[in-house]
């Protein structure tokens, strides 16, 4: 279809259209028209054009724009982007390295700035938009949303270029579509992949540390936080445990740091109680284990020497005896009458006892008839 030749008179693209005549090219011809009042530089008429020349130029815009509220947003502008600048120059490897020798990551420097409130403005920044972001969460069905965002985008694209074809036979979408799509670059993919091995290395290497005591103070923090996140598990979401452990990560510098002098008198008063009662409790642990020391040195010497003293009598042959006196050495001490007499004259020989007749074998023997019987004969 031919593009249509309507040349309107009077002052440029001010015009008015000539009257439809019903078909379907009085209709193009109408919204072209439209069209070229609309392809400015700047996309507005040049009614439009007037107007917002001349807001900008009033008296009123002039005042809000040079005025002390202006003035004070801009200095807050310019301070909280230098603040995140310096925020994000602090990404350097820490000069300190682990217990194990081994460097840090740039993420140690970052996340130590960020929650020492170094740079206040960004720290606040970062902390409020981490509370949004849990109660957007919490509350907002952030799937749902981006899906309805996503058919309602596509759907009025698709509409107005088919809109386009059938109307102007060229579609509205294909006109901002670019000349080249867009595409992310190899470098920034290998920075991006950089970064994300930094930070997950961060938490590889700061729980091991904890877990091996590094460093005693945060090993206790550690422990204390699980301990209550233990407890409130049972009664507490998960967004609600997000939104406490948030607040204690970020409020708790802050509170440390604006009052400091106090509670570093609380600690050092409190490490000089814990180090005299530590010293206390030591010194009367050595005093009971000297003496339970003591104690078993002298059951140990008596049980000895009396198992020396039984030991040497079982050897020689002889039986303890109740009567028997020993020496303090264990060893017992023997007198003259302990043994025998030796005999001063030489013993008396006996007489030979009479040899004794043995008794007959009564089995050899014959019986013999008792006296005074006659022996019958057979």
């Amino acid at each position: 279809m031919a593009e249509p030749t309507f040349q309107p008179s009077g002052p440029a693209d001010t015009a008015s259209p000539p009257p439809p005549n019903g078909s379907v090219d009085g209709v193009k011809n109408s919204m072209y028209l439209h069209a070229r009042m609309f392809s400015k530089a700047d996309g507005k008429p040049p009614a439009a054009q007037d107007m917002v020349s001349n807001l900008q130029n009033s008296s009123t815009a002039q005042s809000l724009n040079s005025g002390p509220v202006a003035e004070n947003v801009k200095d807050q502008t310019s301070k909280t982007s230098d603040e995140f600048q310096k925020l994000a120059q602090s990404r350097a490897t820490p000069a300190q390295p682990a217990a194990t020798g081994q460097s840090l990551t740039h993420y140690h420097s970052l996340f130590y700035n960020l929650f020492s409130w170094q740079n206040p403005r960004a720290s606040a920044i970062a902390f409020s938009s981490t509370i949004v972001f849990i109660f957007m969460a919490r509350y907002l069905n952030i799937i749902r949303y981006l899906l309805k965002l996503s058919y309602v985008v596509l759907g009025i694209t698709a509409g107005l270029e088919i809109f386009g074809k059938v109307v102007f036979d060229s579609g509205i979408a294909t006109r901002f579509r670019p000349r080249k799509y867009y595409t992310i670059p190899r470098e920034a993919l290998d920075r991006s992949m950089e970064d994300l091995e930094q930070l997950i290395n961060f938490f590889v290497i700061e729980s091991q540390r904890i877990v091996f005591a590094e460093n005693i103070p945060a090993t206790l923090a550690a422990f204390a936080a699980s301990l209550v996140f233990y407890g409130l598990i049972r009664f507490v979401p998960l967004w609600g445990l997000s939104l406490i452990a948030t607040c204690v990560l970020y409020l708790t510098p802050l509170a440390y740091i604006r009052n400091r002098e106090t509670i570093d008198e609380l600690i050092a008063h409190s490490t000089e109680i814990a180090q005299s009662q530590a010293a206390q409790l030591k010194d009367m642990t050595a005093q009971h284990t000297g003496r339970a020391t003591a104690t078993m040195k002298a059951t140990a010497s008596e049980y000895s020497s009396k198992a020396n003293s039984y030991m040497g009598r079982k050897s020689s042959g002889q039986t303890p005896q109740s009567g028997v006196n020993t020496s303090p050495s264990g060893k017992e001490t023997l007198k003259a009458g302990d043994f025998p007499s030796v005999p001063k004259q030489e013993p008396a020989v006996s007489a030979a006892p009479a040899p004794v007749s043995e008794s007959p074998d009564p089995a050899k023997t014959e019986p013999q008839a008792p006296s005074g019987e006659p022996v019958l004969s057979h």
